[in-house]
């Protein structure tokens, strides 16, 4: 006891030794910064703010978002990118997640999360998860594209033009799945027509979007003004690949996801 109070003791006077050697050195720094143009100060203050700010939103994003509209896919893709199994499905009204593990030699680890597709329930778990996703899985029929594109492209024109989404610039991954039907349309078509689609979406949505930085009720300008819209126009990453979650051999085979394993394989 006696030893260890005389170690207390011994700590106490290096603390006021120290506070007595550094008290020069602060009365000094508080004279100068008295001398200095307050408009330097308060520079100096929005600098550290910025800093503070920058720093603190280094928030990890590891989560990977399954979104689509109602029977697209979305959560048979869920079940085949976790276990390779085929599962009967039927439309979510909540989120699923569990944990994916990359097909490379990182063997990384992201949260997988299936949203619900529903239109009146898809925008409020957009809403919930949006801050934490790494990459956004949109997942579209490519069988019936064409009678579904509009409601396709207003539904990623809301995600593309999301302020959050904008700026921690997510990859996108468009996901053209059922390419086992005879009738599917190509990623590459998907995405012409997608990109034509939201060019009109953009010019009959920007009479809203009244702010000088093009920026208004948490949305951002659609790509490149004076320009019609195309893909690499946006701070994001946004690839179209081919998949299909059923598989040419139906429940018994395989799915074909290969390529959109490869695609999460690069976060």
């Amino acid at each position: 006891m006696e030893a260890e109070h005389t170690l207390s003791m011994g700590d106490q006077i290096d603390e006021e030794t120290a506070v007595s050697m550094l008290e020069p050195y602060i009365e000094t720094l508080r004279q100068q910064l008295e001398q200095q143009d307050p408009i330097f100060l308060i520079s100096i203050i929005v600098a550290l703010a910025v800093v503070i700010v920058t720093c603190g939103d280094k928030t990890v994003r590891s989560s990977v978002l399954l979104v689509g509209l109602c029977d697209s896919g979305k959560t048979l893709l869920f079940s085949r990118l976790l276990s390779a199994k085929f599962k009967r499905t039927q439309t979510s009204i909540t989120d699923s997640s569990a944990p994916y593990k990359t097909k490379n030699d990182k063997s990384s680890t992201w949260t997988l999360i299936d949203l619900p597709g529903h239109d009146s329930l898809r925008s409020q778990y957009l809403e919930k998860f949006k801050s934490a996703a790494r990459a956004i899985v949109f997942v579209v029929d490519s069988a019936i594209f064409q009678k579904e594109v509009r409601d396709v492209a207003e539904f990623l024109y809301v995600l593309l033009t999301d302020n959050v989404i904008y700026r921690n610039a997510p990859a996108i991954l468009v996901a053209c799945n059922k390419q086992d039907i005879t009738m599917a349309k190509s990623a590459k078509l998907i995405q012409q027509q997608l990109e034509k689609e939201l060019n009109t979406l953009r010019v009959t949505r920007s009479a809203a979007l009244s702010s000088q930085d093009g920026s208004i009720g948490g949305s951002v300008y659609l790509g490149k003004k004076g320009k019609d819209f195309d893909f690499s126009q946006l701070p994001m990453k946004v690839e179209f690949v081919e998949c299909s979650a059923r598989g040419n051999k139906g429940e018994e085979g395989e799915a074909d996801i290969e390529n959109l394993e490869k695609s999460l394989a690069k976060l």
